[in-house]
């Protein structure tokens, strides 16, 4: 057995402390630089189920109000499945199950279903396609369509009084247009300056700016600030050079508290970012080898004064993405494809509420509203989190 003198063991006791404060230094240095980004849990039991055999068809807009009432708009029957969920309203009936539900539905916060309405009405035209919700500082309803004749936007009450049209149905795509939109894809509100930004959208390929009020087009622009351009740009090539114009659907324009506009350029898997008088400032693709649908469908923010987060709805990667909204970085995604709470199956819209809590929708076949509530801000430890089942950790 070797014997070690007392000096030698102290010295090495001295030696082993001080490669353990170094070390525990390098921990902490670790974890003071560590990303950090809101976390989140779905909640599986939101929202209750809808009444009268009521089922969602494809789902594809939500927003909160400023009783965190959440709105979604779906298109029901349309794109039920007429042999396995539309048995209820076949003809004749085949089932007592099921048929679509109005095209709006009011939750609270609780998850109850306290209002539903929606659909043709005197002195509008319903969209042949309703896309896309969006809830102004008044709580009126704001609602697009992407059908081939839904060249305008509705506006209600939040209890579906018809307030007014802006647009004309039936016109061609035109993206210089200045008195008719071309397929809106969803509105978003600068509610101070009374100005709606409209991504505009699956017909016309460019941002337009509107008064509130009139909606009468004050502005309008296309990708990197251009004046926008009709021309069929083909499809998306990852390895070519990005395109100088956004190519359909525009899919969101979302301004911020700091003075820009972050607009979703969906088939091209990028972000671009303006200044709310249409000048460029920068932009970011996201997992920029995606094909088809894309990997940019919609955008929400955290609720701090500063937005300092920013939500990326991904319906083509079935994820949402957390971003650092000055950087535009990937923080972590959470979600994954399937069927069960907390997965996607073509994750379409997202908003979030005053607590901090977000909503998505799922469009094609996913057919329904999540909950995802919000955690607070904890250290990255997975680039991609999966499907973020509840722990009972708070």
């Amino acid at each position: 057995m070797r014997l070690f003198s007392k000096p030698v063991l102290a010295g090495s006791l001295a030696a082993l402390i001080a490669a353990l404060a170094v070390g525990q230094s390098a921990v902490d240095d670790a974890i003071a630089t560590q990303a950090q980004a809101p976390a989140f849990e779905v909640d599986p039991l939101w929202p209750k189920p809808l009444p009268n055999h009521w089922v969602l068809g494809s789902a594809i807009g939500v927003g909160v109000d400023s009783r965190d009432h959440v709105f979604i708009i779906h298109r029901g029957n349309a794109t039920l499945n007429a042999r396995t969920e539309a048995g209820l309203v076949s003809d004749p009936p085949s089932g007592e199950c099921c048929a679509g539900a109005p095209p709006v539905l009011e939750f609270d916060p609780e998850g109850n279903l306290v209002n539903s309405w929606g659909g043709a009405g005197e002195g509008y035209t319903w969209p042949q396609s309703n896309h896309g919700i969006s809830i102004d500082a008044q709580d009126n309803i704001w609602i697009g369509g992407n059908g081939a004749n839904d060249s305008h936007i509705l506006k209600f009450t939040r209890d579906g009084k018809f307030l007014a049209q802006y647009g004309e149905p039936g016109r061609a795509a035109n993206s210089k247009a200045m008195d008719a939109f071309g397929r809106v894809a969803k509105i978003s509100f600068d509610n101070a300056a009374n100005e709606a930004y409209i991504s505009d959208g699956y017909g016309n390929k460019r941002v337009a700016v509107i008064d509130m009020s009139t909606g009468a087009i004050k502005r309008y622009w296309g990708a990197y600030g251009n004046v926008p351009s009709d021309s069929n740009l083909g499809p998306y090539n990852p390895d070519a050079p990005l395109v100088q114009q956004f190519r359909n659907p525009v899919h969101c324009a979302e301004p911020t508290n700091d003075g820009l506009v972050y607009v979703c350029d969906r088939p091209n898997n990028r972000i671009q970012v303006f200044r709310k008088n249409g000048t460029y400032v920068k932009e970011v693709q996201v997992l920029p080898r995606t094909l088809g649908d894309g990997s940019t469908w919609d955008i929400s923010f955290s609720g701090d004064a500063a937005q300092k987060y920013l939500y990326l709805a991904d319906g083509k990667n079935m994820r949402v993405h957390i971003m650092d909204r000055q950087s535009l970085e990937v923080l972590t995604s959470f979600g994954d494809g399937g069927r069960q709470p907390g997965q996607f199956f073509a994750v379409h819209s997202i908003a979030t509420d005053s607590k901090g809590n977000i909503f998505t929708t799922e469009t094609y076949e996913g057919k329904r509203v999540q909950r995802f509530v919000y955690k607070g801000v904890r250290p990255v430890t997975k680039r991609d989190q999966g499907t973020v089942w509840p722990t009972g950790n708070e």
